[in-house]
């Protein structure tokens, strides 16, 4: 089988591996469709994706959907053929967590996470024409929903983990800052969540349009000297920029809540911040999700589009070329989508 590996900064090939046979308790994928993601970026320009660095090749992917193609011994519930997608997250160790964060498994200290560098060896991922898959993290999809729009759900995940960090947005006015990927999902899942008003803010006029398309009432070109709107309820920041951070804080309402979504550097960076005190502004942040990949399916299952947020489509055999337009803030993609069976 064919398989996107990784081995360095700038070095990605379509490799030739073994078909993986399933073990006891593990389903074989044969998979179809993947998504990139920043991380899958990462590691082919940098080597690494936050502190986690290639000591050796690595298979792409955590967003991706296929059908069932085999079970192992002691596995029931799935049928071949069926279509599936994946939790991609599995708990290292015993899993406990203190009472405080109970359940809340995203913040558990060790996670295997496929297509990740953090352990030793590491986890591949799934851009692979095929992968075994332990049974407990895999997720069939509802009636209706394809497999490319399977492999969109945990990225929607992650958008539905952000917008539950705020216990009712129904009817509430939203503003969501940076609309790649997962701030458009967030504008979709701001609206599925019943949100009044959505606004949504970026310096890319099509990264607008994708949020517009997504279900965003107003839009907010910061390229053009478009300001935030003022005193905002409920604020999503999916940037991940310092700079923005002021103009943030300044344009969430006194007393509003302020929901960090994009990754922040790891390092000092200069950041304004005087308005998260002087206007009372509860910040909090959002990391992956916890089950919301359930949610996610039946989010897809009652009808939300999310065929907007794909922009680029390529075959497994161009999967570089699909990082590089991934990765170009000129080339106008959002989710650039990787057709992995041996057809594409």
């Amino acid at each position: 089988m064919r398989a996107v590996v990784v081995h360095g900064p700038g070095d990605v090939r379509i490799e030739e591996r073994a078909r993986p046979v399933p073990e006891a308790g593990e389903v074989l994928l044969a998979l179809e469709w993947g998504g990139i993601c920043g991380s899958d970026i990462s590691y082919w320009k940098k080597g690494a994706s936050g502190t986690a660095a290639l000591t050796h090749p690595l298979v792409l992917g955590h967003e991706f959907a296929g059908r069932v193609a085999a079970l192992g011994s002691d596995v029931t519930g799935f049928r071949e053929g069926q279509p599936v997608t994946v939790h991609p997250a599995r708990l290292v160790g015993d899993g406990v967590l203190p009472e405080r964060i109970a359940g809340r498994t995203n913040l558990y200290p060790h996670v295997r996470y496929f297509g990740s560098a953090a352990f030793v060896p590491h986890t591949d991922g799934g851009f692979s024409e095929y992968r075994a898959v332990p049974a407990v993290q895999i997720r069939p999809l509802p009636d209706g929903v394809s497999t490319e729009q399977g492999a969109l759900a945990e990225p929607l995940a992650v958008a539905l983990h952000a917008v539950g960090r705020v216990p009712d947005l129904r009817g509430r006015e939203v503003l969501v800052n940076g609309c790649g990927p997962i701030g458009s999902l967030v504008v979709a899942a701001a609206r599925y969540r019943g949100a009044g008003r959505v606004v949504a803010a970026d310096l890319a006029s099509s990264s607008l349009a994708v949020a517009r398309a997504m279900g965003a009432d107003e839009t907010r070109d910061i390229s053009v000297g478009d300001g935030l709107p003022e005193d905002v309820d409920v604020v999503f920041e999916a940037s991940g920029a310092p700079a923005a951070l002021g103009p943030v804080l300044r344009a969430t309402a006194r007393g509003g809540t302020l929901v960090q979504v994009g990754n922040l550097p790891g390092t000092a960076a200069a950041a304004t911040l005087g308005d998260l005190v002087t206007r009372e502004i509860t910040w909090i942040g959002s990391y992956r999700f916890v089950e919301e990949i359930d949610d996610a399916l039946r989010a897809l299952g009652d009808g939300l589009d999310v065929s907007p947020l794909i922009t680029h489509r390529f075959p497994l055999n161009r999967a570089e070329e699909a990082l590089a337009v991934a990765a170009d803030p000129e080339s106008g993609s959002s989710k650039v989508m990787l057709r992995l069976t041996t057809a594409s």
